[in-house]
């Protein structure tokens, strides 16, 4: 099936969101043109794609007609929000229905910092529901597609954001991982997808409330550039004085790094082709000069086991604290069968819960102690292609939805317990031209290494884009 573009001649033209944002500075597009253009682009596709949440496009038509600048790098650059942050006049739905939307009184830590910089929301973007699965396929709010290929998913939990920005809708998008849904979504639309690191950007408080902070901020984007800018912009809104800063990453960097690879994941070995592209990417590193080594997957078995636990724990808190949290509308019969059965999981293994959160708490021990020999970790960021709309159905049978997840999303969670950074780049794609994205992780703080060397990447293989498919 032919894929699913945004794209046209207007004043999105293809550029990324730094190119945007030189030619507003060279007077050859408006903030208003460029609303204009998103909110057409959006309502071309989102029919098909499915990953809009929430429209506030009169908001950010009135936001670029302003006579005032509201100051910040991307001033002006459309933008989309995932709906599970809290935006100041917008419901919060986490990807579900089960209670009635209320607008929100204002702004959460995360939101009040990522629209300093600039960046104006056209509304919210899809999930899957509380993000808990890979693919959003809710039973009444319907399945978000991949643009490049509609009858699979486009990955999850950010899913609308991947979607929208691999369509082309806008150039930039807010996305966060848990689990891998800053990843997932990158790998699935062909896009860059950074997970900082643990405290690197700021956390709205239902989120800071976690026993262990699993969920880290960020955006999906369609070039090197774009990520690093926007990391550079949110360090001068907000910067964590216990991490290293980021700064201004421009290109690659000069260090040759020690690289280990691994396709074997805690639940299985990479399919074929997947394992395939990365030992190609492997191959591609030790041409660059850098020294790649294999090594076997470090981590215990029981690690699933411990964060299938704790993602069930927070399920368990959401569905029991429902009308505490989202008032005397809330139906948990309008749940999933995966909420509810992670919530009945949590349920039946509370008395595990202290001991597996301490666990995943010193896993950080096994990526510290990879650090010694290695700079970078190289694996695939998911173990197969992005499978077909309805094989991880949230209606399903509970058990079949988790055996699925856990066989198809079991490199991502590692950097969720550590709190250490990870980056998907889609290095690679599969014969049916289905992206595939290879994730490269490293310690905590070390941000800019990963970035230096996608940028490195990016220009000894560049990625094919949804419009040059097109």
């Amino acid at each position: 099936m032919t894929g699913i573009s945004a794209f046209a001649d207007d004043a999105l033209g293809d550029l990324d969101a730094v190119g945007i944002v030189e030619a507003l500075r060279q007077g050859r597009v408006s903030r208003t043109d460029l609303v204009e253009a998103a909110i057409a682009r959006t309502e071309a596709v989102n029919p098909a794609l499915n990953g809009l949440a929430y429209e506030a496009f009169d908001r950010a038509r009135a936001r670029a007609a302003a006579p005032r600048s509201y100051g910040g790098y991307f001033d002006g650059v459309p933008t989309f929000v995932k709906d599970n942050v809290a935006v100041a006049g917008m419901p919060t739905m986490q990807g579900t229905d089960a209670w009635e939307p209320r607008p929100a009184a204002a702004n959460g830590d995360f939101a009040r910092a990522y629209l300093a910089t600039g960046l104006v929301p056209l509304g919210k973007t899809q999930m899957s529901e509380f993000g808990f699965s890979a693919s959003a396929e809710h039973p009444r709010l319907g399945a978000v597609r991949n643009p490049w290929h509609p009858d699979h998913t486009a990955g999850a939990s950010s899913s609308g954001s991947g979607a929208f920005v691999a369509a082309g809708v806008v150039p930039i998008a807010h996305a966060n991982d848990g689990g891998g849904s800053i990843r997932i979504p990158a790998s699935c639309n062909g896009l860059v997808g950074l997970k900082p690191s643990r405290g690197r950007l700021p956390l709205d408080r239902d989120m800071r409330q976690m026993p262990l902070r699993i969920v880290a901020n960020g955006v999906v984007t369609r070039s090197v550039r774009d990520t690093a800018a926007f990391y550079r912009e949110m360090e001068r809104v907000y910067r964590n004085p216990k991490l290293p800063p980021i700064g201004d990453v421009t290109g690659p960097g000069r260090q040759r790094l020690r690289i280990a690879v691994c396709t074997q994941s805690i639940a299985r070995e990479a399919a074929p082709d997947v394992r395939e592209a990365t030992m190609k990417t492997a191959a591609l590193l030790e041409e660059l000069g850098h020294r790649v080594t294999p090594i076997d997957n470090p981590i215990p078995e029981r690690f699933m086991d411990d964060f299938l636990l704790y993602w069930s724990f927070l399920s368990f808190a959401l569905v029991r604290g429902g009308r505490r949290t989202f008032g005397a509308a809330f139906d948990r019969t309008r749940l999933d069968n995966l909420t509810l059965g992670l919530e009945a999981h949590a349920a039946r293994n509370l008395h595990r819960l202290p001991v597996a959160t301490a666990r995943l708490a010193r896993t950080r021990r096994i990526t510290t102690g990879l650090a010694r020999d290695h700079d970078v970790v190289l694996t695939p960021t998911l173990a197969d292609v992005p499978p077909r709309i309805g094989h991880l159905d949230p209606t399903a049978d509970y058990r079949q939805i988790i055996d699925r997840l856990i066989d198809w999303v079991a490199f991502t969670p590692l950097q969720n317990a550590t709190g250490d950074p990870a980056l998907s780049l889609p290095l690679a794609e599969s014969e049916d031209g289905l992206p595939i994205g290879m994730m490269f992780a490293s310690t905590v703080g070390q941000e800019a290494r990963l970035l230096e060397l996608a940028y490195e990447l990016e220009q000894a293989r560049p990625w094919r884009r949804l419009q040059d498919a097109a």
